[in-house]
């Protein structure tokens, strides 16, 4: 793993309590599944995805990016880490016409993208952040179970 780059996993790791709390949330670390992942994102109704990004602002700095947007920011993300894109597994979605309307990308900004498995301290500090708005997100989706 990649310090920041891990961001994703970390707040997965913290989340993973929701699965008890709300039947209607699966939480899935996505880091290495690979296409695996693409009858997840088809299958779902709603779909947050939390993964490091160049945002270009500070350090730990956390951004939401909703529908179109979402699509948008990744088609203009460059680099990637992992061997399959989050672009990739949308393009394998929408081909059974299986992506989810209603879907946001929390983003955060990474200080340090390097060998190791704990996040940079700012990065650490966002993760109540994200935390909190993916329950925000799961109380304001209409239609959820409660």
């Amino acid at each position: 793993m990649l310090t920041d780059d891990g961001a994703g996993v970390h707040a997965v790791r913290q989340l993973a309590s929701l699965q008890r709390q709300r039947p209607d949330v699966e939480v899935v670390d996505g880091g290495t599944l690979s296409f695996t992942l693409a009858p997840l994102i088809a299958g779902a109704q709603r779909l947050i995805v939390i993964d490091a990004a160049q945002l270009h602002s500070p350090p730990g700095t956390v951004r939401a990016f909703f529908g179109p947007k979402f699509d948008e920011f990744l088609g203009s993300a460059k680099l990637t880490v992992h061997e399959v894109s989050l672009v990739d597994l949308l393009d394998i979605a929408k081909l059974t016409d299986g992506v989810p309307d209603e879907r946001v990308l929390l983003a955060v900004q990474p200080a340090r993208v390097d060998w190791g498995d704990a996040p940079s301290p700012a990065v650490q500090q966002a993760l109540p952040h994200i935390r909190s708005q993916v329950m925000e997100l799961l109380d304001a989706w209409p239609g959820r179970a409660s």
